[in-house]
C-alpha cells in the first residue's frame, strides 16, 4: 500500500544501457558474488544472523536465573547488547528505530536488573517511568505475565489457564493441539506442565520488579481488560470458570495428562536442533525436564540445554540469542541468486558452489520422517524441508518450494526424485480455500485467537499470500511434466486474487510486509503463466511504482502491520525492499521501464566496499505487531539477485547481445 510520486528522471536517479553502466552492473554483480560464495560453509550452506527483538535476549538471562545457571561473562555481554537498543525515551522496541513496547521493555528491565544493573542507573529510571506511565508490567502480555508467574512475581490468576488436561481433549473439541499452530503446539505443551504445576523459578539471588506495579500485583484486578469481543469475553468466563475448578480435577486424571505431555515432547525434542528448533519452545521443554525429575546428567536434557546455546550469536563485547536459524531459507534464496547470475556466466567456481549448495540441500529433505502435518494430510507422502537445520516433525511448504525450485533449475537428474517428492507434497498440502499456509493445512479456526493465551493473534496458520505466490512458483514450474498441477495453481491463483489488495498489493505474513508480499505473488504468477496484462499484476506493478523513492530505491516500515496507511508513506530506502520490489516488476515484464532502470541505480549507488550492502532495519515479523526478526542475509543476496535478473532481462530482450 505504498503511494507516493517519485521523481525517476535526471543523471542521478537513472540506470542507462551504455557500455560504462553495463560495465558497472558486471563489476557490482561480480563482487557481490564473490563476497557471497565466501561466506559459504565448508559443507555447502549458508547461515546468516536471524536477529531478534530484545524479548529473546532478555528471556535468555531469564532462563539462566530460573534454572540458577548463570554465566556470568555471557550475561554481561547480553546485557551490552540490551543497552545498546534502548531507545531514546528509556523504553524497547519490537525492531530497530521502532516505537516502545510494554512487554519487551518488561523483560528488558527484569534482565538488565538480574544482571546486576542498579534500578538507579539513568537507563533503568528511564525505562521504569515508561513502564508506568503505561499502566505498569500488570499490562505486559500473556507470556511475560506467566514468566513474571513464575518468578514470584504476580499471582497465577494473573495468567489465563493453561491446564495440562488439554493432552486428552477429543479432536471434535473446540480446542484441540491439532487444530493450533505448530509453533504454538510445541511452545504450549511443555508450558502446560510449568504452568499446571505453577513452577517457580530458582532465581537465586531473589530479586524481583515490584516497582514495576502501579498497584500491587496481589491487588490488581484487571489483568486481562485487553479482552473486548463478545467472543473473547466469553472465552475469559469460561477460563474464570475452569480455575475454579481446577483444585477439583481428579488427580489420575491430571497424572495421565501430565505423562501425555511429558512423552509429546520428549518424542519431539529434536535432538542438538530442539523442539521445534525455535527458542522459545526449547527453553519450556528444558524447564518442564527439570520440574518433571530428569536428572541435569541425562543425555536428552544436555542435549536440550546444548540445542539452546547453539542459538546464541557471541562477540568481544556484545551477544544475543536468536529465535532459530535459517540455513535452509538462506541457502535456498542465496542458491536463486547465484543460479541467476550464472545463467551468463558460466564460472566454474559458482558452479562449485552451487553444486554443494544443492546437494546440501538435497540431503536435507524430509521423506519418511514422522510429522505433525500428516494429521491433516494422513496419505500425503513426505516431501518437504524445514527452515532449520533439523526440524522433522515440522517441514515448511515456503522452504520447500524455494529449495525444490533452485534444485528444479539446476536441470540435474540426481535431483529429480526430490522434485518430484516436493511438487508432490505442496500440491497436497493445498487448503480447501486454494491457499496455503506455513506448516500445515486447513489450520484455519480463527476463533481461537480468541482465548487469552493467544492475545498475540497468531495462535493459528492460516493460508497467506506469500506462501501461496512461492508455491505456485515452484508448482509452475513443474507444469509442463505435470499438467495435473493445473487444477491446483487455478485454485491458488483464485485465492491470491481474492486475497489482493484494493489498491493492488498482497500482504507479506513473513516479511515485511506488503512490498514482500507482492513481490512473492508476482513471482507466482509469472510461474504459473498468468498474462502479464492481468489487471490484477497491470494493478500490482502501477502500486509499486508509486510506492518508489526520489532516489529510485523502495522501503516499507514494521509499522505497516499495525496501520496499513502508514505503509503509503515512504521511507528511506534500503537494499532489500528496493532489490524485491525490482524482481516483483521484472516478474511482471518491467525490465525497460525507468523505475526499474532508478532502482538498479540505487543498488548499484548503495554497495558497500566489501561487496554487500547493508540496511540497518528489521525485514520480517515472527508475528506481526508483536515480534520481529532481521535476517542478515537480505541485504546480501536479493540484491545480487535483483542486479543478476535485471541484467538476464536486458539481455534477453536485445536478443543476447549487450545493450
Amino acid at each position: 500500500m505504498l503511494s507516493g510520486t517519485p521523481t525517476v528522471s535526471g543523471q542521478d536517479s537513472t540506470y542507462s544501457g551504455s557500455p560504462a553502466a553495463t560495465s558497472a552492473l558486471d563489476s557490482a554483480i561480480a563482487r557481490a558474488k564473490a563476497r557471497l560464495l565466501d561466506l559459504q560453509h565448508e559443507e555447502g550452506y549458508w547461515v546468516f544472523e536471524l536477529e531478534p527483538d530484545c524479548t529473546i535476549p532478555s528471556e535468555y538471562i531469564l532462563m539462566m536465573h530460573h534454572m540458577d545457571e548463570i554465566d556470568a561473562g555471557l550475561q554481561t555481554k547480553i546485557a551490552y547488547y540490551l543497552r545498546s537498543q534502548q531507545n531514546t525515551d528509556g523504553s524497547y522496541p519490537l525492531y530497530r528505530g521502532g516505537a516502545g513496547d510494554l512487554s519487551c521493555t518488561v523483560k528488558a528491565y527484569y534482565a538488565l536488573k538480574l544482571a546486576g544493573d542498579s534500578i538507579q542507573a539513568a537507563h533503568m529510571v528511564q525505562a521504569r517511568e515508561w513502564i508506568l506511565a503505561r499502566g505498569g508490567a500488570a499490562k505486559a502480555n500473556v507470556f511475560t505475565r506467566i514468566l513474571l508467574a513464575m518468578f514470584e512475581q504476580l499471582p497465577w490468576r494473573a495468567v489465563p489457564l493453561i491446564p495440562v488436561e488439554i493432552m486428552l481433549l477429543p479432536r471434535w473439541f473446540p480446542f484441540h493441539l491439532d487444530k493450533i499452530s505448530y509453533w504454538s503446539r510445541t511452545v504450549m505443551v511443555p508450558l502446560s506442565i510449568l504452568c499446571t504445576y505453577r513452577v517457580k523459578a530458582r532465581n537465586p539471588h531473589k530479586i524481583g520488579i515490584a516497582e514495576l506495579f502501579v498497584t500491587p500485583p496481589d491487588q490488581e484486578r484487571n489483568y486481562f481488560s485487553h479482552v473486548k469481543t463478545p467472543l473473547g469475553k466469553a472465552i475469559l468466563a469460561l477460563d474464570r470458570i475452569g480455575q475454579l475448578l481446577e483444585p477439583l480435577m481428579p488427580g489420575y486424571v491430571r497424572r495421565k495428562a501430565t505423562a501425555k505431555a511429558r512423552d509429546w515432547f520428549m518424542e519431539r525434542l529434536n535432538g542438538y536442533d530442539g523442539l521445534g528448533a525455535i527458542f522459545t519452545a526449547i527453553v519450556n521443554s528444558y524447564e518442564a525436564m527439570d520440574y518433571l525429575g530428569v536428572p541435569p546428567e541425562n543425555e536428552q536434557r544436555k542435549t536440550a540445554r546444548a540445542a539452546i546455546d547453539r542459538l546464541l550469536v557471541v562477540k568481544d563485547e556484545w551477544a544475543y540469542c536468536q529465535p532459530c536459524v535459517s540455513p535452509v531459507w538462506d541457502t535456498g534464496l542465496a542458491a536463486l541468486a547465484l543460479q541467476e547470475v550464472d545463467r551468463r556466466e558460466r564460472d566454474p567456481r559458482t558452479r562449485q558452489a552451487l553444486a554443494s549448495a544443492l546437494r546440501w540441500l538435497a540431503a536435507k529433505q524430509l521423506k519418511d520422517e514422522p510429522g505433525d502435518w500428516q494429521v491433516q494430510r494422513p496419505n500425503l507422502p513426505g516431501g518437504g524441508w524445514a527452515f532449520q537445520f533439523g526440524n522433522s516433525y515440522y517441514p515448511d511448504v515456503d522452504d520447500t518450494a524455494v529449495a525444490a525450485y533452485a534444485l528444479e533449475q539446476a536441470g540435474n537428474s540426481d535431483f529429480a526424485d526430490n522434485v518430484e517428492r516436493a511438487g508432490i507434497w505442496i500440491a497436497g498440502m493445498q487448503s480447501r480455500n486454494g491457499g496455503y499456509g506455513a506448516f500445515d493445512a486447513d489450520n484455519t479456526h480463527r476463533y481461537l485467537n480468541q482465548v487469552p493465551f493467544a492475545d498475540h493473534g497468531a495462535l493459528i496458520d492460516p493460508p497467506t499470500a506469500d506462501v501461496s505466490g512461492r508455491c505456485i512458483m515452484l508448482l509452475g514450474k513443474l507444469l509442463n511434466r505435470h499438467p495435473e498441477y493445473r487444477p491446483v495453481i487455478d485454485r491458488c491463483i483464485a485465492y491470491l486474487r481474492n486475497e489482493q489488495e484494493a489498491d493492488g498489493c498482497w500482504f507479506g505474513r513473513w516479511g515485511t510486509n506488503y512490498i514482500y508480499g507482492t513481490w512473492s505473488v508476482l513471482t507466482g504468477l509469472e510461474a504459473a503463466g498468468v498474462s502479464r496484462n492481468d489487471p490484477g499484476i497491470r494493478k500490482a506493478v502501477a502500486w509499486l511504482k508509486c510506492g518508489q523513492g526520489a532516489d529510485g530505491s523502495w522501503s516499507e516500515d514494521n509499522d505497516s502491520y499495525q496501520n496499513a496507511e502508514i505503509s503509503r508513506e515512504i521511507q528511506p530506502g534500503t537494499a532489500f525492499h528496493t532489490a524485491i520490489a525490482l524482481l516483483a516488476l521484472l516478474s511482471a515484464g518491467e525490465a525497460d521501464c525507468p523505475e526499474v532502470a532508478a532502482g538498479v541505480h540505487y543498488l548499484l549507488k548503495h554497495q558497500q566496499d566489501d561487496g554487500f550492502w547493508k540496511d540497518d532495519s528489521f525485514n520480517a515479523p515472527g508475528f506481526p505487531a508483536v515480534f520481529y526478526l532481521k535476517y542478515h542475509g537480505y541485504d546480501k543476496y536479493f540484491p545480487l539477485w535483483a542486479l543478476a535478473r535485471y541484467r538476464s532481462e536486458r539481455r534477453r530482450q536485445a536478443g543476447g547481445a549487450w545493450i
